[in-house]
């Protein structure tokens, strides 16, 4: 019998994903990663999320009516490392995080795969909704959710071959609708338990507080500027804006100002039209490949450059050995550096990058 720890947030998701793959005929185990680094009473009622002790309890609850074993595992220190020093790193570089992608590829799957294989267990298994298969050209990629609308695959396009070879995600066949019922069904407290919508670690969303307090720097203000280097007024500090926001700028122009560049060297905000923030190309570094082992010619693509794009068509073509170019068919808006660029051949994820700066 294949052993499987599930990562067991205490949400609806992992828990009916423990319950599947235990129908399924595996050995699971349930475990919670313990990742943030303080709380206190008040905070975790008030906040919850999958980063708080509440969420142990919770999923304590379910492996009980489960009747698996069930641990928490500390990843406070990777967790420290490779999303919060990240994240506040990559505000302060004048760029937008992603914290889950990060936390997704460095905690979630290395260090708990990692610990699970140490323990005996053949896989790991988690929530998300979206499917792995294996090629046939040999390598694993992920597949498009069953159901489109709670499509996960942006998230996860940064996971290696050795990762994916040793992931389950039984949720990907259905919908969330479906999950919800299962786990109504089987009499589970966190039926109707709400997703999670913000960064775990921020759940108030003032990042601009969050970064201060974790670095203990003060971000000065600074000049909104044309790309010209018009000065139009005074900002807060870089970290309070990303690129393509329009609200919260506090500019009285006669227009609606969009940020179109952040520029960390001179403390700059660079203001301008929405006509100013459409663009047909980025560039991506940082790559991974899924489907394929590399590109090694233009290819024709539909591509996403953040969670809830619609997406769109563009070619892509590698420009460096760690660089490639997208072209889009069509003007695309908020090209954001820090976010992912993920590409997708029909269902399937090919690959990705982190956006640069222009």
């Amino acid at each position: 019998m294949s052993r499987v720890v599930v990562g067991m947030s205490g949400g609806v998701d992992s828990s009916v994903a423990a319950w599947l793959l235990k129908e399924q005929g595996y050995d699971v185990i349930g475990v919670t990663m313990q990742i943030w680094q303080d709380e206190d009473a008040c905070s975790v009622e008030e906040n919850g999320g999958c980063c708080g002790l509440s969420a142990v309890e919770d999923a304590r609850r379910v492996a009980a009516a489960l009747d698996i074993p069930y641990y928490v595992m500390n990843f406070k220190k990777e967790f420290k490392e490779q999303v919060i020093d990240y994240f506040t790193a990559e505000y302060l570089d004048g760029r937008t995080p992603n914290p889950c992608i990060a936390c997704n590829r460095y905690v979630k799957w290395e260090a708990l795969l990692d610990r699970s294989l140490s323990i005996g267990a053949d896989y790991i298994a988690t929530g998300h909704y979206a499917r792995i298969e294996k090629l046939e050209n040999g390598r694993y990629a992920l597949r498009r959710a069953s159901v489109p609308g709670k499509d996960q695959t942006y998230a996860l396009y940064n996971l290696t071959q050795e990762q994916l070879k040793r992931t389950l995600m039984p949720d990907g066949d259905y919908s969330k609708d479906q999950i919800r019922k299962f786990a109504a069904d089987l009499g589970l407290q966190v039926a109707d338990k709400p997703d999670s919508q913000d960064i775990c670690f921020v759940p108030d969303g003032d990042y601009a507080s969050f970064i201060r307090e974790t670095t203990g720097k003060e971000i000065p203000e600074g000049n909104f500027v044309t790309p010209d280097g018009k000065v139009l007024g005074r900002h807060r500090g870089i970290i309070h804006y990303t690129v393509g926001q329009r609200k919260g700028l506090g500019l009285a122009l006669g227009y609606p100002a969009f940020v179109l560049e952040i520029r960390p060297e001179t403390n700059e905000v660079v203001i301008g039209t929405y006509e100013e923030s459409l663009t047909r190309t980025l560039k991506a570094d940082r790559l991974n490949f899924m489907a394929i082992e590399d590109l090694t010619e233009p290819r024709r693509v539909f591509a996403k450059i953040r969670y809830n794009h619609k997406g769109a068509w563009c070619t892509v073509e590698k420009t460096g050995g760690d660089e490639i170019t997208c072209t889009f068919e069509e003007p695309i808006r908020a090209v954001t550096p820090g976010q992912a660029v993920v590409l997708y051949d029909g269902e399937y994820v090919l690959g990705g990058g982190t956006i640069k700066p222009v």
